[in-house]
C-alpha cells in the first residue's frame, strides 16, 4: 500500500513539472497563480519622505492604432503608468484590475499602459481578452527614474511629478486602498 501512495505521488509530481515545462501550459499556470497573488496583493502609497519627485517632463507615446499623444507627467494631473508585455504572466494576470480602475477612473486619471511590443500584436492579445484599455509605445527612452528591468512595474505620480506608489510584480489595482490614493491625489 504504501508503494502505492509512493507512486501516485511521483506521478502527480511528475504531471505537474511536465505542465510546468511544456511552453503551452506554462504561461496558463503562471497567470493562474499571479491571479492569486493580486487577489491578496494591494499597493500602498509611500510615506511623504520616501517619495521621489520627478522632474515634470512629456512622455511621448504613440497608441496602438498609430496615434502620436503627450503624457504630460507632473504637470497638473495624476498619472498612472504600466510597464507591461503581452507574453508576461504577471501583467496578464493584473491587467483585469488595471482595466476595472481605468474604466472608473480613465477621465480623472491620466493612464499609460507602456509596451514594447509590436501594435498589431498588441491588438490580438487585447481583443482575445476581451481588455479595453489603452496601450501605447513608447516614442522616446524610458526616464531614468522610472527605469527597472521587471515587468510589470506599475506607477501612479501625482500632479505635481512624485511618485506615490511603485510596484514591481503582480497587484489588485483595484483595491479599496489604490482608490482611496487615487481619490486623495486628485482632490489634493
Amino acid at each position: 500500500m504504501k508503494k502505492k501512495k509512493l507512486s501516485i505521488k511521483n506521478i502527480l509530481f511528475l504531471v505537474v513539472i511536465a505542465l510546468l515545462i511544456i511552453p503551452q501550459t506554462r504561461t496558463p499556470i503562471q497567470v493562474a497563480i499571479n491571479k492569486l497573488k493580486v487577489q491578496i496583493f494591494s499597493p500602498s502609497a509611500f510615506a511623504k519622505a520616501d517619495q521621489t519627485q520627478l522632474e515634470p517632463f512629456t512622455y511621448k507615446v504613440t497608441s496602438i492604432d498609430g496615434l502620436s499623444r503627450d503624457a504630460k507627467i507632473g504637470q497638473g494631473k495624476v498619472t498612472f503608468i504600466s510597464y507591461w508585455a503581452t507574453w508576461c504572466p504577471p501583467c496578464i494576470a493584473e491587467l483585469p484590475s488595471i482595466e476595472k480602475l481605468y474604466a472608473d477612473y480613465g477621465n480623472k486619471v491620466d493612464f499609460v499602459l507602456i509596451t514594447n511590443e509590436e501594435p498589431d500584436k498588441v491588438k490580438r492579445f487585447l481583443e482575445r481578452k476581451q481588455l479595453n484599455i489603452p496601450a501605447v509605445l513608447p516614442q522616446m527612452e524610458t526616464p531614468e527614474q522610472l527605469y527597472e528591468r521587471s515587468i510589470p512595474t506599475n506607477y501612479i505620480i501625482d500632479k505635481t511629478g512624485k511618485i506615490v506608489i511603485k510596484e514591481k510584480g503582480a497587484a489588485d489595482w483595484n483595491s479599496d486602498q489604490v482608490r482611496e490614493t487615487l481619490d486623495k491625489l486628485i482632490t489634493g
